[in-house]
């Protein structure tokens, strides 16, 4: 029987409960927002930490908005993570795709100033950075952020999350050094159904949750 969390935060305060026995070397925290900036903030308080956000915007194939062709991760230097298959199928020319790119890198500069202000951004170089949102299904977000982050080479790259399945984690084990899950149902079909209270964040959520937790 998997375990449910009441909230995000206690999900977040279990998880920090592992993560500081893990004792590791300059630790950041980094969330996907919007529901895994609750999560993050809990194990940024338990390990001192700084906290930030990693936003990701997937790149759709024109006319499907299903089809993932790609997408975009903020950061210092932006990072551009592309299926190359999709790619090869649907021959997406240059100028397209670098259109695409430039409205999405708008949106998320967009965001993380509502979010983050003037806030400075965290460096992940040569710290371990800890990457957390509230659950992963399939995890091409969360793995699009993994190949991202690796980029700014931090020393040690966690992924942190209450509850994955076992095949994401394996797929997303490829993309870091150590994984720290709660619980791994075999069967997950909703993130939410291992949680009491699953409402959504808006953004003055994020917003105040960020004002509490300022970098240090």
């Amino acid at each position: 029987m998997s375990r449910i969390f009441t909230n995000r935060a206690e999900a977040g305060h279990l998880l920090a409960i592992e993560l500081a026995a893990k004792d590791y070397d300059k630790p950041v925290v980094l969330a996907l927002p919007r529901g895994g900036v609750a999560v993050a903030a809990e194990i940024a308080e338990k390990l001192a930490a700084p906290l930030d956000l990693v936003l990701v915007r997937k790149i759709s194939v024109p006319g499907q908005p299903e089809l993932a062709l790609g997408a975009i991760v903020d950061g210092e230097e932006p990072q551009t993570v592309l299926n190359e298959d999709v790619m090869r199928l649907v021959r997406l020319d240059n100028e397209a795709l670098e259109a695409e790119k430039k409205r999405l890198l708008r949106e998320i500069e967009r965001r993380r100033a509502l979010y983050l202000g003037d806030r400075e951004r965290v460096a992940v170089e040569g710290t371990t950075a800890i990457v957390v949102d509230d659950g992963i299904a399939t995890g091409a977000t969360m793995r699009a952020a993994l190949k991202a982050l690796k980029r700014g080479f931090p020393a040690r790259l966690v992924l942190a999350v209450p509850v994955a399945p076992p095949d994401t984690l394996e797929r997303l084990s490829h993309e870091v050094d150590e994984i720290v899950c709660l619980e791994r149902p075999a069967d997950l079909q909703a993130i939410g159904y291992y949680y009491r209270d699953f409402s959504q964040l808006g953004d003055e959520d994020v917003i105040a949750i960020l004002a509490a937790h300022p970098n240090r």
